[in-house]
């Protein structure tokens, strides 16, 4: 991409606190924007051939959505944790392969776009450990498909509001699922096919009839609010996570 045409881009993000710059075949996050730290709220280089995400992006002080998916990233600076005002990151599609401890500093993350679904996204990478820091997040759902994850830190049980938890086509064991995902987490929705184990083994596990019951109820409020949002609807008030 020419000079002429990033400083244009440069200049329009000046303005807007937005900048967009996606299937470019781009191969380094651009040193520029360091330019526009201090008004930069959106930042999308999805779908690029970048490999490594710079120290420099902590100074985003503003920045609140970040889209790097599609990329070739292995791993995240630690420097990630210090985007304070972080709401929406998504990294799917890449080549990470474990998470910085730092992510569980981003507690304003609220990762997804379907109004107040809110979704941690690093699905087709190659992650093999899940950090204990994940239960600082505040996600409701949290998709791991088609990883490398052998083990799964009993931590994420902690995960506050979590209540979807996706780990389909991974490494696991049915001696790495936490029971105490089972029997003490929100988790209502728990997808683990494609794995090193037959799903109906799970059936004798502790709690296995909280997770499995809750789960038409969760699904089908999903399904609404996906329904309602299609629609542009108001959704009416409703708690789809009350046990009765």
């Amino acid at each position: 991409m020419g000079n002429s045409a990033l400083k244009a881009h440069l200049e329009t993000s000046q303005k807007t606190g937005v900048f967009q710059l996606t299937g470019k075949g781009l191969t380094e996050f651009p040193e520029e924007l360091q330019k526009l730290t201090a008004n930069l709220r959106t930042v999308d280089l999805s779908n690029n051939k970048i490999e490594v995400l710079p120290a420099f992006i902590g100074g985003f002080q503003q920045l609140k959505s970040l889209t790097i998916s599609c990329n070739k990233l292995t791993s995240l600076p630690n420097d990630i944790g210090k985007l304070k005002k972080l709401e929406t990151l998504i990294l799917n599609g890449n080549q990470l392969n474990q998470l910085p401890a730092s992510v569980g500093q981003l507690k304003s993350l609220r990762l997804g776009s379907l109004r107040q679904l809110d979704v941690l996204d690093l699905s087709k990478n190659q992650i093999h450990v899940v950090p204990a820091e994940v239960a600082e997040l505040q996600a409701i759902e949290i998709n791991l498909n088609q990883n490398q994850i052998s083990t799964l830190t009993p931590e994420v049980s902690r995960t506050p509001r979590l209540k979807v938890l996706r780990l389909e086509e991974n490494c696991l064991e049915l001696s790495s699922i936490p029971i105490s995902i089972l029997t003490e987490s929100q988790v209502s929705l728990l997808s683990v096919e494609g794995n090193l184990f037959e799903v109906k083994d799970m059936r004798d596990l502790e709690g296995y009839d909280k997770v499995r019951l809750c789960q038409f109820r969760l699904l089908l409020y999903f399904s609404l609010q996906c329904y309602l949002w299609f629609h542009d609807e108001p959704l009416a008030s409703m708690e789809p996570f009350h046990s009765t």
